[in-house]
């Protein structure tokens, strides 16, 4: 469907762009959510699906929610999550946890929910090419569930990928959780 990662990457976020209101995912992830303590996830901004009522829902069920703080290189260390207001402005405009604890802290994550541009039914992650995740979700522990958040219309059949992108186990839509099949699982 498509030739290069930069193709599929413009064609989801000028759709994206196109959208009237940005979905949130707080309702498919209390079904779907396992029984997990340290949940690592993002502070969204629109258009992409809404996690500000998740985290807060995390929060208010005593779950530790673990938040990205993006360096100047480009690679993600975390903080626990506070409140919403006392989060700090951070890089390209992302809010963040003003306390970072580190890259390795997403090893300590029981669940991660990850950003995404596009995922394939086979788990490869299309990001928005900056290498950030694919880095830190090498760091977490084998057989740590990990869940890309698309709209439904982003979960696709195909997309091109390189041998440092990680895979996912998972995408969470506004509506549903979808299990995949990652590359390499028969």
């Amino acid at each position: 469907m498509f030739e290069t990662k930069a193709a599929a990457r413009q064609h989801f976020l000028e759709a994206r762009g196109q959208r009237t209101r940005a979905e949130g995912l707080l309702a498919s992830a209390q079904q779907a959510l396992p029984d997990v303590y340290r949940v690592a996830v993002y502070v969204s901004r629109a258009p992409e699906p809404q996690t500000g009522a998740l985290i807060d829902w995390l929060l208010a069920t005593r779950r530790e929610v673990l938040l990205p703080i993006l360096y100047a290189d480009n690679d993600l260390g975390w903080g626990v999550a506070p409140g919403a207001a006392d989060l700090v402005p951070g890089r390209l405009g992302l809010s963040e946890p003003p306390t970072d604890l580190g890259p390795d802290a997403i090893a300590g994550a029981d669940l991660v929910i990850c950003p995404a541009v596009a995922v394939a039914r086979d788990g490869v992650r299309l990001g928005r090419g900056g290498g950030s995740y694919d880095r830190a979700l090498a760091r977490t522990r084998p057989g740590t569930p990990i869940w890309a958040a698309v709209y439904d219309t982003e979960v696709v059949d195909a997309l091109p990928s390189d041998a440092h992108d990680h895979p996912v186990d998972a995408a969470l839509t506004p509506h549903r959780l979808i299990t995949l099949r990652r590359s390499g699982d028969d």
